[in-house]
């Protein structure tokens, strides 16, 4: 059936299994976002051309699965009026032009609640029959949340970015199945989500449980101190930081200086390991330099 031919509603259906198909190929990714872009290019220059017109709702089409399969975050704004108008394309004058459609009405799932790392959600990705589009969005959206973490928390952005790239790399080199990283994604969301109830756990605020990751809590050397000393190490490093950090810190070595020797000074303190001081003191100024331009806005 093609595509002028079609409700709204039914253009939208489409998506999921366009981009399967799409993802199912060999580099068809790549190769579709290049394909599309020569398209629009082409249609572009034949507007208004009667045959051209013809095809706009197929051309619209192609777009919009590029659209919901484009990977650039540098020009996020940019990317979701391109979504936008490209969806609007397909379903043409049904739909009002301020009407908001979204990746998730594209990849055919239910607007997620505040977090996207719900068990509900998590097994609505799961359960899509579409492997490899759950691969794409689980991706997508696990980035998202690592860079929203990365403001405020440097060591456990880090962990986490590391954990996500492997994963995927082991599934773009066609080593494990679509379903398996698909489980291992899930799993690294809960991870994730564990994550941020941990600060409450542990009764630290956001800034503290950042500045006790910083100390890298996980090694088995550092865990000899005990969960006591570390929370504590963390609280008096976030106060003693808060003291001494001024608007231009960053720009200042004397002052990057005199942190250092404060914070490997805290350290000595509560008897954490020699050998681990300067690394666990280089973590915590860029964990200081991460945030504190919050403190001192």
């Amino acid at each position: 059936m093609r595509s002028y031919l079609c409700t709204p509603a039914e253009k939208l259906s489409l998506l999921p299994a366009a981009q399967e198909h799409i993802l199912k190929q060999e580099d068809g990714k790549n190769r579709l976002l290049k394909v599309v872009s020569e398209l629009s290019s082409a249609f572009a220059l034949a507007v208004p051309h009667e045959e051209a017109l013809r095809i706009r709702d197929d051309v619209g089409f192609f777009q919009a699965v590029r659209a919901v399969l484009a990977k650039s975050a540098s020009d996020k704004k940019h990317k979701t009026e391109q979504l936008n108008f490209a969806i609007r394309q397909i379903v043409s004058r049904a739909v009002a032009s301020d009407e908001v459609l979204d990746i998730f009405a594209a990849a055919g799932l239910k607007k997620p609640d505040i977090s996207i790392l719900s068990e509900d959600f998590l097994a609505e990705v799961r359960d899509m029959p579409q492997r490899n589009l759950a691969v794409e969005l689980l991706q997508k959206l696990l980035n998202n949340e690592i860079k929203l973490r990365s403001r405020r928390n440097l060591v456990q952005s880090r962990s986490f970015a590391e954990m996500l790239e492997k994963a995927i790399i082991k599934y773009q080199n066609r080593t494990i199945e679509a379903s398996a990283v698909i489980q291992e994604l899930i799993e690294l969301a809960r991870e994730m989500r564990e994550a941020q109830e941990r600060g409450e756990k542990l009764g630290l605020s956001s800034d503290e449980e950042a500045f006790y990751d910083a100390l890298g809590v996980s090694d088995s050397a550092v865990q000899v101190l005990g969960d006591d000393t570390l929370k504590t190490i963390a609280r008096e490093l976030v106060e003693m930081v808060r003291r001494n950090v001024t608007i231009d810190w960053t720009a200042k070595e004397s002052v990057r200086a005199k942190l250092r020797v404060m914070v490997k000074r805290i350290l000595r303190k509560y008897g954490y390991p020699p050998d681990k001081q300067e690394s666990a003191t280089l973590t915590v100024l860029q964990q200081a330099e991460l945030i504190c331009a919050d403190w001192v806005g």
